[in-house]
């Protein structure tokens, strides 16, 4: 704050009192009567004091931003195509660039080749099972067989002894069969798994627009390589337009979030926006070297962030521009009234 000398001070008070008085010698009597004077006088008085902003609201300056979204190839590769231009509007899932996927397809006939020859080893597998199992049966019959012959008399320990090792041969096949089903399974979870990640990659090279935005900036032109995770576009979300600005310590300890805020950008000053206070940062974003002070700590100043409504932004949405200048006025006091001037109006 400027002090003023006192003799300033006093022919400021001079001058002033002067306007007035040649204002009221100016004024017929029939209009000294009533509330026209007084509104005169008002009128007056704002013109020579300036715009004064009732106690409990903070102006401030600042410009909109809106958050900024990379679309990006997830793998190295070509660009085939970027079907998308520079201010273009895109919706949610809309294809944004395609990149070159011409190899990944010869590895997804490949992956696809080895799934069909595992699921031939399953049905290989299968059959042999059902050829083991029927010769460990006519192996234990023969067992059971000889068994009950040698009990008998008629059968010789020779002839037992081949069955049970005949049983034991096939009870072994079995279970060599069995294996190999399990080996010709786990083979084909392999390969379909090949051709799920191979797949996966096939798709995220259509690259998508993973909300409604407009097109900022495009990066990369049809035919060049990038490398894996290279922007190739960039997007601004038109649902989360805010604008930043810088507030004193005193004024951001006053700030809660949600609190109602204005916005009168510079190329449209007839019109009001409302706003929100949606971040107040913790930290100083210039702290001096020392905060003993009063004074030093009036310095303090912290990142406030005011968002518009995302429903009054999808209603003017062919009017959001990010990087507009403006004045942003912020209630220090809950109970504070909006004067006149900030009333909120918008475009009809």
């Amino acid at each position: 704050m400027t002090v003023r000398p006192h003799g300033q001070a006093r022919l400021s008070s001079v001058l002033l009192a002067g306007v007035v008085a040649a204002t009221l010698c100016s004024v017929p009597a029939s209009a000294q009567d009533g509330g026209g004077l007084g509104a005169r006088l008002q009128s007056l008085i704002g013109k020579l004091r300036g715009n004064a902003l009732p106690e409990g609201i903070f102006k401030t300056n600042g410009r909109l931003e809106a958050e900024q979204v990379l679309i990006a190839s997830k793998l190295a590769g070509r660009v085939a195509e970027v079907l998308v231009d520079e201010g273009q509007t895109v919706d949610v899932g809309e294809v944004i660039a395609r990149m070159d996927t011409t190899e990944l397809a010869a590895q997804l006939s490949g992956a696809d080749a080895d799934v069909r020859r595992a699921e031939k080893a399953i049905a290989e597998a299968q059959a042999a099972i059902v050829q083991r199992e029927a010769e460990r049966t006519l192996a234990e019959q023969e067992y059971e067989r000889a068994a009950k012959l040698r009990q008998s008399g008629y059968g010789t320990i020779q002839s037992a002894d081949q069955r049970q090792s005949q049983l034991n041969v096939a009870i072994a096949a079995l279970h060599a069969a069995q294996a190999s089903l399990d080996e010709a399974e786990a083979s084909a979870d392999t390969s379909r798994a090949e051709v799920a990640r191979i797949q996966s990659q096939i798709d995220d090279s259509v690259l998508k627009a993973p909300r409604r935005g407009r097109v900022e900036y495009k990066l990369v032109r049809t035919g060049e390589v990038v490398a894996a995770g290279a922007p190739i576009v960039t997007l601004l979300d038109l649902g989360d337009v805010y604008m930043t600005v810088f507030v004193p310590a005193r004024v951001a300890g006053r700030l809660a979030m949600g609190d109602e805020a204005r916005i009168v950008l510079d190329p449209a000053p007839d019109y009001v926006i409302p706003a929100k206070v949606s971040f107040v940062a913790s930290g100083a974003q210039f702290t001096p070297k020392t905060v003993e002070t009063a004074d030093e700590r009036e310095k303090l100043m912290f990142r406030v962030k005011l968002r518009i409504a995302s429903e009054l932004l999808k209603t003017y949405e062919d009017r959001v521009k990010t990087g507009v200048r403006g004045e942003a006025y912020v209630r220090t006091v809950s109970t504070a009234q909006w004067p006149e001037a900030l009333s909120v109006k918008l475009p009809q």
